[in-house]
């Protein structure tokens, strides 16, 4: 499983965040305390949004704790939202189009979890993306898979529904394909104004996912960056966090995104 931080709000530099803390993302690359396994270092990936509507990326298949690239950028970007990822594959290749987050337009997402049995169902959940997005697919993994079905299922117009959609066409085939391994899904999606993050699971057991809002805005992580959970609150099971411009940031559960249908 991988580990990853989302932060929305006023401009900080990424370094605040990323590498500076206790048990920052550099420093769960390495030791996470709350993930399958305690070691993250099959690459690595950062996406901001500066002055443009769309994205920056950078990404490599270093990992994240002996990557200087990464410290140094980390100094010097400044951004009002930006998302960091450090990876665990499970089972597709150590490749950076494969490295998390993933961009198309002037979305960012990224994803910490899998899909049962996937390779079962690959060829078959592809075929469900449409052509103009499927040109854009990079990587291998189930993770950009399921972003690009969701953007053909309306996730810019309902980031909630859209996703749901996606996340219950991989659950069809994978019941029709007797698949009884687990959909486990926790990720956060961005436009660079709106950021929804999800904690989903058909077996009740999803990846770790926390929230705070601090003095200058919203961070949304795998584990608490401090190293202590006082201060935090935890995603619930089924839960998505949604926080939009103008509106107090919220928690919906299951009942609220239909995701019972989905899961």
């Amino acid at each position: 499983m991988c580990r990853f931080l989302a932060y929305h709000g006023d401009p900080v530099y990424l370094d605040e965040l990323v590498c500076a803390p206790t048990h920052s993302l550099v420093h769960q690359s390495l030791h996470a305390a709350e993930a399958q396994t305690e070691t993250n270092g099959d690459g690595f990936g950062i996406g901001w949004y500066g002055d443009r509507p769309e994205p920056g990326l950078y990404r490599d298949v270093r990992p994240a704790w002996s990557d200087e690239n990464l410290r140094s950028l980390s100094r010097q970007i400044r951004a009002r939202t930006f998302f960091a990822h450090v990876r665990a594959a499970t089972g597709t290749a150590t490749t950076r189009a494969n490295c998390h987050p993933f961009a198309h337009g002037r979305h960012l997402f990224m994803h910490n979890g899998q899909i049962g049995g996937y390779a079962r169902i690959r060829r078959r959940l592809e075929a469900m993306i449409p052509d103009g997005l499927y040109e854009a697919r990079q990587g291998t993994t189930d993770s950009e898979a399921l972003f690009l079905l969701a953007l053909a299922h309306g996730l810019d117009r309902d980031p909630v529904a859209g996703m749901a959609a996606s996340v219950s066409a991989a659950r069809s085939l994978m019941r029709e394909a007797g698949i009884d391994e687990p959909l486990r899904f926790t990720g956060v999606l961005t436009d660079g104004e709106s950021l929804t993050a999800y904690r989903w699971a058909c077996d009740g057991r999803p990846p770790s996912l926390y929230w705070r809002e601090t003095g200058t805005g919203l961070a949304v992580v795998s584990e608490p960056i401090d190293g202590l959970r006082a201060g935090w609150s935890e995603v619930p099971k089924g839960g998505t966090l949604i926080a939009r411009p103008g509106e107090p940031v919220r928690v919906v559960g299951p009942e609220e995104t239909g995701l019972r249908a989905a899961a």
